[in-house]
């Protein structure tokens, strides 16, 4: 199952606005919270279940009759799905404040933020028959479990690519450098994603470049570590034609050649129809996102939302939501029911352990240190502000 340009035309006008927002400072300060008690037993169905998520994450065949996984859901289990999409990470944090929203599919960006502000429950996932099939490698990670308490499931996952046009670079790339070091030589066709996370993905460069400055994780940066990438992004600034946070229009800037190399996801060089596009991921690896399926602590109907947890998790569902979305699936067993889970590399963990998901940077620092104050995301936030000029 390929995601048509039709449909991922419909899908990413909803997220022109870049995938990962400015956030608050608010919930910013460490990782943990007081949130809801995890769940021992389930009891029955409420008969409705209230869902905040991504465009493209609850499709009910309204948008596109053929593209329907929530009328089974409901089907099998009697929960009427009721759905909102939110725009950004920053939207769906304040929309979780209302208690209005049972579950909610939160990036890396906004699930500590939701842990720290008590408004997202732990995950007993031994209720949920699906989570033992997703890859390990998502699972009891930095940004969907705290102190070894899990706060959610995996939905899928996708790696930030180097794209690059085969005319001007014909023997290929294999570093950032492209971006970074090298991008005057393509001065005003370099593309980089528009948010403030894309410091990390100077940071990553910088840990394979500088090592002296001590970066092992690009979430977890001290003020000098944060320098360091601002310096660099700085420096690339000159270089960039155009940041990006619109899917549509890094297509049409690689078709014209307005762009010839920058980040990517592997769903937009899929897209791309001149045939002079190829992806990478780097040496140096690359950032990336995995989502969270998170339950709200002021959940209505808990029993409905454990439902569609597990249901989410299933291979054929998860099959057909990712690829709608254009990303890997949670399982191996999904890929039963998709024909481009070698595109997306699904299940290799060597090439997703060469992936930093997208995690909330805050000021207890996510590499373990205890002796340095680490960034938040409002001075990243700061930092892109000054970057961008």
């Amino acid at each position: 199952m390929r995601l048509t340009t039709a449909r991922r035309s419909t899908l990413f006008a909803g997220l022109a606005i870049a995938s990962v927002a400015v956030l608050t400072a608010c919930g910013t300060a460490s990782g943990g919270g007081d949130t809801g008690e995890e769940a021992t037993e389930l009891g029955d169905y409420e008969g409705s279940v209230s869902i905040l998520a991504w465009p493209g994450y609850v499709e009910d065949g309204s948008n596109d009759p053929s593209v329907d996984w929530v009328s089974a859901f409901e089907d099998e289990t009697g929960c009427m799905v009721e759905s909102k999409t939110y725009g950004t990470s920053d939207e769906a944090f304040s929309l979780m404040k209302t208690g209005d929203y049972d579950v909610v599919a939160a990036s890396g960006d906004a699930s500590l933020r939701l842990v720290a502000a008590g408004e997202v429950a732990p995950v007993n996932t031994d209720l949920l028959k699906n989570y033992d099939g997703i890859f390990d490698f998502l699972k009891m990670q930095s940004w969907n479990s705290v102190d070894g308490v899990s706060y959610g499931i995996p939905h899928g996952y996708g790696a930030n690519l180097l794209m690059y046009n085969t005319d001007v670079f014909p023997d290929g790339l294999t570093s950032w450098s492209a971006v970074f070091d090298d991008a005057a030589a393509n001065s005003g066709k370099v593309t980089a994603y528009d948010s403030p996370i894309y410091i990390a993905d100077a940071a990553v460069y910088l840990m394979a470049t500088q090592p002296d400055l001590g970066i092992t994780n690009p979430y977890s940066l001290d003020e000098t570590q944060l320098a360091a990438a601002v310096d660099l992004l700085k420096a690339q600034r000159q270089h960039i034609g155009e940041y990006w946070s619109d899917y549509l229009k890094e297509i049409q800037a690689f078709e014209t050649g307005d762009s010839v190399v920058g980040t990517t996801w592997q769903v937009i060089q899929n897209s791309i129809t001149t045939g002079n596009t190829e992806v990478v991921l780097p040496d140096e690896g690359t950032t990336g996102w995995s989502d969270t399926w998170m339950i709200s602590s002021q959940a209505k109907s808990p029993n409905c939302a454990y439902a569609w947890l597990d249901y989410i998790a299933s291979p054929e569902a998860n099959a057909q939501a990712t690829a709608y979305f254009g990303e890997a699936p949670s399982s191996l067993a999904a890929c039963d029911f998709r024909d481009d889970c070698e595109a997306y590399h699904a299940g290799d963990a060597d090439y997703a352990s060469q992936i930093w998901y997208w995690s909330t940077p805050i000021a207890d620092c996510l590499d373990g240190r205890t002796d340095v104050e680490c960034t938040d995301y409002a001075a990243w936030t700061t930092a892109w502000q000054e970057i961008k000029g």
